[in-house]
């Protein structure tokens, strides 16, 4: 058998767009051919899949899974439009990742494209992502995920077709209808309101430090004239007010604007004759912190005749 040196590698990489390891493998079964390792790697859908590498993939959806309000996922996979995350080709397979991750013990998601597929264990998850790439025609990622396991229960709520998930984890002593339709109520006024912390208690002195520097110059620079002990019930009020605004149980509910969060949910502990805290809680919004591509379409258009 030839040997598979580094510069093999690079060289079939070059041509074929396709991912280091991708080469590697596909020049071992080639026996260093390099013709036959590109045949390969288009056999597999590889080399289509490469070539989309550089593409941005800020689309796509966040799905979410529950099993026995016990154990939970939710995982964001992106594509380059939206057109395709409506595609049901697209979503069964969103529907499938989220169905083994459910299970899966990896911790990430670079890990988890090493992982056997499922559905097939010739493969692996990034083979068969690769199969997808070629057959949608568009950039995938499987971006991020999360599971929770929880000796209490756990909800999930999607807003807008997957644009926003969230998956919300409590403890109560009795779980009934109730009890479930308020805990889907706060998923609801996380996904609207995007809370960073569930209370006071999580938020950093780092974060509260630098904040507090910061409504200082502005407070000053505002009212340079006032006196200190002025400046610093500015500063106290307007943390105390952010503060409400980024800490879940101190915001405003929604659907009753004279309650808190946590009185919200007091108040249902009681009518359900519970007890009912919150542990915490998942948000992804697709496409959060990646940048957008702005779209030409006549480029696109020429993109897809060329065949690139």
């Amino acid at each position: 058998m030839a040997e598979v040196t580094a510069a093999m590698v690079k060289s079939l990489r070059e041509t074929s767009g396709a991912g280091m390891m991708d080469c590697k493998k596909a020049l071992a079964a080639s026996d260093g051919d390099m013709d036959k390792a590109v045949e390969y790697l288009r056999e597999k859908g590889l080399a289509a899949a490469g070539k989309k590498a550089d593409r941005i993939a800020a689309e796509g959806v966040v799905a979410t899974l529950v099993q026995n309000d016990k154990k939970a996922v939710i995982v964001e996979i992106n594509s380059e439009t939206d057109f395709v995350a409506r595609n049901e080709i697209f979503k069964e397979y969103v529907s499938q990742v989220a169905k083994q991750l459910l299970n899966s013990q990896v911790s990430n998601a670079e890990e988890f494209l090493k992982e056997k597929w499922a559905l097939d264990t010739s493969k692996t998850v990034e083979e068969e992502l690769s199969t997808k790439i070629s057959v949608i025609g568009e950039k995938l990622t499987i971006r991020r995920f999360e599971r929770l396991e929880s000796d209490g229960i756990i909800v999930d709520y999607l807003h807008g077709g997957g644009r926003i998930g969230v998956l919300v984890e409590a403890k109560a002593s009795t779980v009934n209808d109730e009890i479930k339709e308020a805990l889907r109520n706060i998923a609801m006024q996380i996904a609207a309101l995007s809370p960073q912390y569930l209370k006071r208690d999580e938020v950093s002195q780092t974060y509260l430090d630098s904040e507090t520097e910061i409504l200082t110059a502005q407070a000053k620079n505002e009212s340079p004239d006032k006196p200190d002990k002025v400046i610093q019930a500015m500063i106290s009020g307007r943390l105390k007010k952010q503060l409400k605004e980024i800490c879940l149980l101190d915001q405003d509910y929604v659907k009753d604007g004279d309650l808190t969060v946590a009185a919200y949910l007091a108040q249902v502990a009681k009518s359900a004759n519970s007890s009912l805290e919150l542990v915490r809680f998942v948000r992804f919004e697709t496409g959060e912190g990646l940048e957008k591509k702005t779209e030409d379409f006549a480029e696109e258009v020429k993109r897809q005749i060329s065949g690139k």
